[in-house]
């Protein structure tokens, strides 16, 4: 097991990457706990969890929303849930970020902890403190920066995930990789087949190398002011292309970082070589580089981003492989990228 910390102002989290869940009761601080899950993570591992009551909610982007928080804190009050209550959640990032907002908005916050279920929470979705739901389907609209007490990365809970939901978080270790390590990409790319596999000595570093990264982001920057914007690499586009398509996650950002390198080749950033070698490993890793749109809802989606700042927007671009920098970029610039395809 590979253990380390991650530092914000709003709290301090202990990573866990290779821990059994089942050993969750040594890190609980509280003796009133109420689990928060979804529904598929409950017909598998039911048996496993330990004995506290069980707030089961759907799944999917379509569930991420304040209607599904209402229902919870409905629950919660229902369970006599107090302001000394520690929430778990044990699921994707889906459940993280509702359990996250949940936990920090229930009588002005009560402690919590994550169990991540999927590849894409291990590398990304519950490290950093991010929490938030989706509003009329524009990602992550309503939120706030709180940190779990402890997030635990179980590589067996990986082994019932569908073949997407591996692409998904095959997806960000490619980012983490292309905006803050070279030779992690390069270990990509000799590695891909038995990272597709789930092979588990090279899954494992992969997840600790995606979160070294991501936590010395984090705790240099944890509310997104400057270096944490680096972390939405390829997700302007992607963001926008889930509002278009319903595609998966994973799937949409690998295409956003594809446009994005394609634009820090445009702009004189990147060698065509390197915008080669992205696409090459995207495709290895089974992610599709081009999708079918609609224009209309990806300028639309654009133009709500919620990094946007009036006619300009904070676009992550490489300067190489491993060399990430972000750029203000018209609106403009970017609705042109979309009207040419």
């Amino acid at each position: 097991m590979k253990v380390f910390n991650v530092h914000g102002g709003t709290g301090n989290s202990t990573i866990l990457i290779g821990e059994n869940f089942q050993n969750i009761k040594k890190y609980i601080p509280a003796e009133n706990v109420v689990i928060i899950t979804d529904t598929n993570v409950r017909r598998y591992y039911l048996k496993d969890f330990p004995p506290y009551e069980i707030i089961e909610i759907g799944t999917g982007e379509k569930i991420k929303n304040l209607d599904t928080v209402q229902s919870i804190y409905r629950k919660l009050v229902e369970l006599e849930a107090d302001r000394s209550s520690f929430i778990i959640g044990i699921g994707g990032g889906i459940v993280c970020d509702i359990t996250g907002f949940v936990a920090s908005t229930y009588m002005r916050g009560v402690r919590f902890g994550f169990v991540s279920s999927t590849l894409l929470s291990q590398v990304d979705a519950s490290v950093g403190g991010k929490n938030g739901v989706n509003l009329n389907g524009y990602k992550n609209m309503v939120g706030l920066f709180n940190q779990p007490e402890f997030v635990i990365c179980d590589m067996n809970l990986l082994r019932t995930l569908p073949k997407n939901e591996v692409l998904c978080g095959l997806a960000e270790i490619v980012k983490h990789a292309a905006i803050a390590d070279s030779d992690m990409f390069s270990y990509l790319e000799e590695h891909y087949e038995k990272a597709l596999e789930l092979d588990n000595v090279v899954i494992e570093k992969l997840i600790y190398d995606s979160l070294v990264i991501k936590s010395s982001i984090v705790n240099r920057d944890e509310k997104e002011e400057g270096e944490r914007k680096k972390l939405n690499f390829g997700h302007t586009f992607g963001h926008a292309i889930e509002k278009a398509t319903s595609v998966p996650h994973g799937e949409a950002v690998g295409v956003g970082m594809l446009v994005a390198a394609k634009l820090s080749a445009k702009r004189g950033h990147l060698q065509s070589e390197d915008v080669k070698r992205i696409e090459e490993l995207l495709k290895k890793l089974k992610l599709p580089t081009i999708l079918p749109i609609d224009k209309g809802t990806i300028l639309d989606a654009l133009r709500k981003d919620k990094k946007r700042r009036g006619d300009t927007i904070d676009f992550v671009l490489l300067h190489g492989i491993g060399k990430a920098v972000v750029e203000e970029i018209s609106m403009k610039e970017l609705e042109g990228l979309v009207i040419k395809k």
